[in-house]
């Protein structure tokens, strides 16, 4: 369980820096000559952005809460298993976020309707690499243990 928990803290701290710097790209922009040219539809798009981000930073936040909370009760593997939960929300939050940027981004450079197909577009391919691909990855023939196959002689004769 100490494993798991540790890989998960680490999970989130590659999470934490791309949520950061997606955030930060958000904060900057209203000081940005062209953000008052943004559309009704692009501002609110932005102010759900922002609200996206600063959840899915206070999302992240929740595991470290849960564990000084629950340090030294003994119940590690109820904490992993709403890690893992969490981190999985955090990973939704964040190809959202990242397919929302996107859109914006298009929006502003090539129109409303470019930037809403370039949104959706990354939203449908994030959710390929992050849900799909994991499922696919995870076929038969990858599911015995990496010793075993070193062992097995190259020929394929036991």
């Amino acid at each position: 369980m100490d494993r798991n928990w540790n890989e998960l803290l680490q999970e989130l701290r590659v999470l934490q820096t791309g949520v950061q710097i997606i955030g930060g790209f958000l904060l900057t922009l209203p000081f940005q000559q062209r953000f008052g040219t943004l559309t009704e539809l692009e501002n609110w798009l932005y102010l759900a952005l922002v609200i996206l981000a600063t959840m899915t930073t206070g999302l992240m936040l929740v595991p470290v809460s849960l564990h000084r909370r629950l340090f030294q009760h003994h119940v590690k593997s109820r904490l992993v298993s709403a890690g893992n939960k969490i981190v999985k929300a955090v990973l939704a939050c964040v190809a959202l976020l990242i397919a929302g940027c996107a859109g914006l981004i298009f929006s502003v450079v090539r129109g409303q309707e470019v930037g809403a197909l370039a949104g959706l577009g990354i939203l449908v391919a994030l959710a390929a690499l992050v849900l799909l691909y994991p499922l696919l990855a995870w076929s038969p023939r990858y599911s015995r243990p990496e010793r075993e196959r070193e062992e097995k002689p190259a020929s394929g004769h036991p």
